[in-house]
């Protein structure tokens, strides 16, 4: 077991029994012209989150550890995407709109690939989601059994939104996770703040949190 100094006590994980899980790193929700832009939202705030997410790959893929990539994103129909999603707020462009990186949040479209810095490689997992979280109607958990997976890392964004939701979903399902604070973002920090204060509260309600240096810390030891 590899112990990680985290919040609220240590997270301790087996090697190779333990998939880093990166959450809806797309181009439709952090660069202009996407999803999150037509919200109305900065998105340069999601960057800060690139380049920690992807020292925790390049960490997975050198131990040859499991990764899962999710995509929040619909049919070209849009049949798995109810009206109570796509008529909520007030955005410029709804889901299916046709944006600068065409139709947003829809599979196949450019805007809804991962951004190019954390492409997939291949043999690693990739859930194309219609909901916020990752288990819901997709093959995520059957995927996880399948590679005898018990605990879960995560990164990616929103923090409060998407990374939450599939903790929560996680947890209720048995596995136990952490969330890598500087490896996610939201486009609202205090949101950002106020949902690892909810994973971590309780004696870890929801799971666990620590910094990346803690991580590569904790992985470098293990190697020595």
């Amino acid at each position: 077991m590899i112990a990680i100094a985290a919040r609220p006590d240590a997270f301790r994980m087996p090697a190779g029994q333990t998939a880093l899980v990166i959450i809806d790193m797309q181009r439709d929700f952090i660069e202009p012209g996407g999803f999150g832009a037509s919200l109305g939202n900065d998105v340069s705030l999601l960057e800060a989150a690139l380049l920690p997410t992807w020292q925790l790959l390049q960490a997975w893929r050198a131990r040859g550890w499991p990764v899962v990539h999710t995509r929040e994103s619909h049919a070209p129909d849009l049949s798995d995407c109810p009206p109570a999603k796509r008529e909520r707020g007030q955005p410029g462009l709804r889901i299916g709109d046709a944006g600068a990186m065409g139709r947003l949040l829809v599979r196949g479209e450019p805007g809804c690939e991962i951004v190019p810095l954390l492409r997939p490689a291949a043999g690693e997992i990739v859930i194309d989601k219609p909901g916020k979280g990752a288990f819901h109607a997709t093959p995520l958990q059957a995927e996880l059994q399948a590679r005898g997976i018990t605990h879960l890392v995560f990164a990616g964004v929103t923090t409060e939104v998407c990374v939450q939701t599939t903790m929560r979903e996680a947890n209720d399902r048995g596995y136990e996770c952490l969330l890598v604070e500087e490896a996610t973002a939201s486009y609202f920090p205090e949101f950002k703040a106020a949902a690892i204060e909810m994973i971590v509260a309780q004696g870890g309600i929801v799971g666990w949190a620590a910094p990346l240096a803690a991580v590569q810390h904790a992985l470098d030891g293990a190697a020595e």
